[in-house]
């Protein structure tokens, strides 16, 4: 039986621990340094984790590529990327019937005060979408939105990305969570609620930072209001819906509350003055009169997938999805089947969950079939749709499938084991560095999902060689992360191309940094305050 051993290399742990970061050197090096693709720097990253596995850990070649083989097909396209692929498919079914033009619409009308639509569509609507999407697809979306709006190109884009930062955490359903839960062990439940005693602090800030970043101080002075009401409603929201009501649901449940409160407001109050659109196009909005039958029939996609997830939340419903045939793993709610081959692996975690039916994606799927049917779709048009929604994807694919490979590779192999034993010197200071590590990760590989299964592993066996909370470094590894989105090159070439500004990235990079690192600073702050008495009974 193969057994991980810390110092498996020369007998040194030092040794062990930089040979074992060699496959993320080498992302971060193909990815930051030479500009290269994500899914060929992913692809590399994992040829470069077996060949340290199998030649300096000692790990048999056949563990190595079974190990690479679960990552890539049981966490990277099942059960991540399958939620992914699902909620794209039913935001192109609004596109092909033209309903998403209905939505923006929908909103420009709610005010043509670009402080408060960068509120409603940058913040609440972009948080929407990163739950049920994720990966690019809310700042893709929101800037195009924002432009539509009568905003400048490069406002717009920052703006989209530095709105995209509380929501991560739950994206695509709560996809990062669902890593971060595989790669540590602690349920997506327990995962969930204390990323929520984290993120919903930071979501009181970002709106305030919107309105100043659309008109600084007098922005901030003349709707402050309405911003800090945005994300006061976002974060107790998202606490109260990761903490009791359901993990996938969180950014769902708290988008929606906080449009209600922004408009529920804007009905018994007004802005002394407005900064409107300086293009015509920010008027076009209002020139165009959809009927109440469309606006509806433009929010139905989103109201059909809440009212799935709710029903599937049923405790009743829950239980009976969780048994066969529904679940091909087992009958309860944890149970562990091994992956082939992977038997004699010891500690290697080889067992896995596969839910095919109550999987988020699957109820995405669902969703979008029942949005076809209601929105009268013809068959032909749903299936080209979906086709295209993987070619659409495929890169993306392949990179996710890739980064998750490589992340059961290290951790199977041993390779994460040395790296956390070794930072495990740090003892309590490591609290300050956990929400670093994971922002690190976003901003090289520009997905916290990734990012979560590639130091996941790492930050709890660190955490517990170091005497801190293992469930908390985990989840700051998330939290940390989201910071980190704005500043990663893939976020910033979406952000880039959707406002016609493609190769120059570093303008837009230089608007979004420095409020990076001010919201990681203060991240860093609340984590080593909650891993001390001053803040530890925040910790479930």
């Amino acid at each position: 039986m193969f057994e991980p051993v810390a110092d498996q290399v020369g007998g040194s742990l030092v040794l062990s621990a930089l040979c074992g970061a060699l496959p993320l050197i080498t992302m971060f090096v193909l990815l930051g340094g030479l500009k290269m693709k994500a899914w060929q720097a992913g692809l590399i990253s994992l040829a470069v984790a077996l060949i340290v596995a199998v030649a300096l850990f000692k790990m048999p070649a056949d563990d190595a590529l079974l190990s690479g083989a679960q990552g890539a097909l049981l966490s990277g396209f099942f059960p991540i990327m399958w939620i992914v692929i699902n909620a794209v498919f039913v935001y192109n079914l609004t596109v092909h019937t033209g309903h998403f033009d209905v939505l923006r619409r929908a909103f420009g009308k709610v005010s043509d005060d670009q402080r408060i639509q960068a509120l409603i569509i940058a913040f609440s609507f972009g948080a929407l979408l990163e739950a049920l999407a994720g990966f690019g697809t809310p700042v893709a979306i929101t800037v195009v939105m924002l432009m539509a709006m009568g905003f400048k190109p490069v406002k717009a884009a920052a703006v989209a990305l530095i709105a995209n930062t509380a929501p991560v955490a739950y994206g695509a359903m709560a996809s990062p969570i669902n890593a971060l839960s595989d790669q540590t062990g602690f349920s997506v439940e327990t995962l969930g609620a204390m990323v929520g005693r984290q993120t919903p602090i930071l979501a009181v800030l970002v709106p305030l930072i919107l309105v100043f970043v659309v008109d600084g101080t007098r922005g901030l002075k003349q709707t402050w209001l309405p911003a800090l009401l945005c994300g006061l409603g976002f974060g107790i929201a998202q606490f109260i819906a990761s903490n009791y009501i359901s993990v996938p649901l969180a950014d769902i449940i708290a988008s929606l509350f906080s449009v209600v409160v922004v408009v529920g407001l804007l009905r018994i109050w007004q802005p002394r003055e407005k900064v409107l659109a300086e293009s015509a196009t920010g008027a076009s909005a209002g020139d165009v009169r959809d009927s109440t039958s469309e606006v509806f029939k433009a929010f139905l996609p989103y109201v059909i997938i809440v009212v799935i997830f709710v029903i599937v939340s049923v405790p009743a419903i829950k239980d009976l999805l969780a048994h066969r045939p529904f679940t091909l793993s087992g009958t309860d709610y944890t149970p562990k089947a091994i992956f082939p081959g992977l038997g004699d692996v010891a500690g290697a975690q080889g067992g896995f969950k596969f839910d095919w039916f109550p999987a988020a994606g699957t109820m995405l799927l669902l969703s979008g079939i029942i949005t076809a049917v209601c929105l009268k779709i013809r068959p032909g048009a749903v299936v080209k749709t979906y086709g295209a929604t993987y070619r659409q994807l495929a890169t993306a694919i392949v990179t996710v499938m890739a980064v998750l490979g490589l992340a059961y590779v290290m951790n199977f192999s041993g390779q994460t084991g040395s790296i956390g034993a070794w930072l495990a010197g740090a003892g309590s200071a490591f609290a300050i560095l956990s929400p670093i590590l994971g922002w690190l990760g976003v901003a090289v590989t520009g997905s916290d999902t990734s990012s979560n299964a590639l130091f996941g592993l790492l930050q709890v066996t660190t955490a517990k060689e170091a005497g801190l909370d293992p469930l908390l470094m985990a989840a700051s590894n998330s939290s940390g992360g989201v910071l980190g989105k704005m500043v990663s090159p893939q976020n910033l070439a979406i952000a880039a191309a959707a406002v016609g500004m493609a190769g120059k990235e570093g303008e837009i990079f230089r608007k979004v940094f420095g409020w990076s690192i001010a919201m990681l600073a203060f991240m860093c702050v609340l984590v080593a305050l909650q891993s001390t008495a001053v803040l530890g009974w925040m910790v479930p």
